[in-house]
């Protein structure tokens, strides 16, 4: 299949795996075994990546452990969405010095999309003298070569030069656990929305090849993997850069005709790019969950254009028509920004109408973050902080309740659920999802972890249901 992105050599590939035959070596004279954590912020797809981290690092020899004490190399994967995270990162890698101090021979790696912001790669260069490495996402695939290079000159390396990013296949994954697992599916965004820094953290979008991406869901349901999610910045431009005519429904049905007892998500979907195909795919395919998170961000007009979303209000409600007449029990979620620049508390009010027309299941909500590079970052923002809080309030207020509603009308339901772990309750000593991805607290035998169940549900909160086994656990 021709594609217009490029693809790392299988020669580049196997030069990281002999620079991790080579730490190997040397971490296998060490008793115990060295140690390395891996620490997340952000989206999913910061998780998918923190595996590959963690499977490198696995191929080079390290022991992963939880926590940062008492780990001989530490990697700090970030996030730049907001400048709260960041703020906290800042915190958090500050405090790794006491570390260093008590271990000079510790590596402390700082690498996502904070990494690739030149203001950040510029402060750790200054003032955080103890981070030995620092990386962007684009550059994630050469962590060994990285590594090496710090390990065995002791000098600090900066690999963060812009760069649109290419697709690396073969790298090793380390799954955080046995039942779910993130698949990305491709990489960067093109869509420039005016308040987000991702388009130049994570590049230009890119499309793994459908056969790769197809044979990973086989092996992880082979597997006994039950939850499998396909990641992408905007997933519904899967294939734009693929010459083979393979989009994102089309790609969805292939992955649901793969043998075996699981469910299929996916995040995150534009609204722009969200179609009809898409939503008919959702409706016939057994597999696919029917639950979708589509951000609108705003309910009015005037904002949506001035953060260049593409769609009018008037669009996204059309969609979201669409989808229900297909679905009529989607999960629908979403992403809201409070206080973009210029906004008025009367537009403010537009989103509040559109929450209460279209009832989400659950919301995301922010307060503006003004991200040093994009194009909103120079917009005037006349509206003061404390209206801007008494908006969100309002908003989350709002949501609470519409969250309740919708949960109560679950009472009485039965729901096909995937116990998915532990609880912390002894009352109720399991946690499970529905399709939908609503948390569900019961009680029961903790051998049923890891499989489906149907759960009747006698009460809720906000934020969870709480149910109980139906009939014989055993021949769920």
């Amino acid at each position: 299949m021709k594609r217009t992105t490029p693809v790392i050599p299988a020669e580049d590939i196997q030069r990281q795996k002999e620079y991790c035959a080579e730490l190997r070596a040397l971490n296998a004279q060490k008793s115990p075994a060295p140690l390395a954590y891996v620490d997340t912020y952000g989206c999913q797809q910061n998780e998918a990546d923190s595996e590959l981290l963690r499977g490198m690092l696995c191929d080079m020899g390290y022991e992963i452990t939880d926590t940062d004490k008492g780990a001989d190399v530490i990697v700090i994967n970030t996030c730049a969405i907001r400048e709260h995270a960041e703020q906290r990162v800042f915190g958090n890698v500050g405090a790794l010095v006491h570390g260093k101090r008590r271990n000079p021979n510790q590596i402390i790696c700082l690498c996502g999309c904070m990494a690739q912001e030149p203001h950040v790669a510029e402060r750790l260069r200054q003032s955080y003298r103890h981070v030995d490495l620092v990386f962007g996402p684009q550059a994630l695939w050469r962590f060994p070569e990285f590594l090496r290079r710090v390990y065995l000159r002791r000098g600090r390396v900066f690999e963060t030069e812009p760069s649109d990013g290419a697709i690396a296949e073969g790298l090793p994954v380390r799954r955080s656990g046995k039942l779910k697992a993130w698949v990305s599916i491709m990489y960067g965004c093109n869509n420039f929305c005016s308040y987000c820094i991702v388009p130049y953290t994570r590049g230009r979008e890119r499309s793994r090849e459908p056969e790769i991406i197809l044979n990973e869901i086989r092996e992880l349901a082979a597997q006994g993997y039950k939850d499998i999610t396909l990641l992408g910045q905007n997933v519904n431009s899967y294939g734009k850069d693929l010459e083979g005519g393979i989009d994102f429904p089309t790609l969805l049905e292939q992955a649901a005709a793969i043998p075996g007892q699981f469910l299929l998500r996916f995040m995150t979907s534009h609204p722009k790019d969200a179609t009809e195909k898409l939503f008919d795919v959702m409706a016939r395919c057994d597999k696919v969950a029917p639950v979708i998170h589509l951000p609108f961000q705003s309910g009015n007009t005037r904002v949506l254009t001035a953060m260049n979303r593409r769609y009018t209000r008037e669009q996204y409600l059309d969609k979201v028509r669409a989808l229900r007449e297909r679905i009529p029990n989607v999960v629908l979620t979403s992403d809201v920004i409070v206080g973009f620049p210029g906004e008025t508390t009367p537009e403010f009010e537009d989103t509040l109408s559109l929450i209460e027309e279209v009832r989400f299941d659950a919301l995301f909500t922010f307060i503006y973050s003004p991200r040093k590079g994009t194009p909103a970052a120079e917009l005037p923002d006349p509206m003061p902080k404390e209206e801007k809080s008494a908006n969100f309030d309002r908003l989350v207020e709002a949501q609470n309740r519409i969250s309740l509603e919708k949960h109560r009308s679950y009472i009485g339901t039965v729901q096909r659920c995937l116990i998915d772990g532990a609880g912390e309750d002894p009352r109720n000593n399991l946690t499970a999802r529905t399709a939908g991805n609503r948390l569900v607290h019961l009680n029961g035998d903790q051998a049923l972890i890891g499989q489906f169940a149907d759960i009747k549900i006698i009460d809720c909160s906000t934020w969870a249901l709480f149910g109980e086994l139906e009939g014989d656990p055993k021949c769920q």
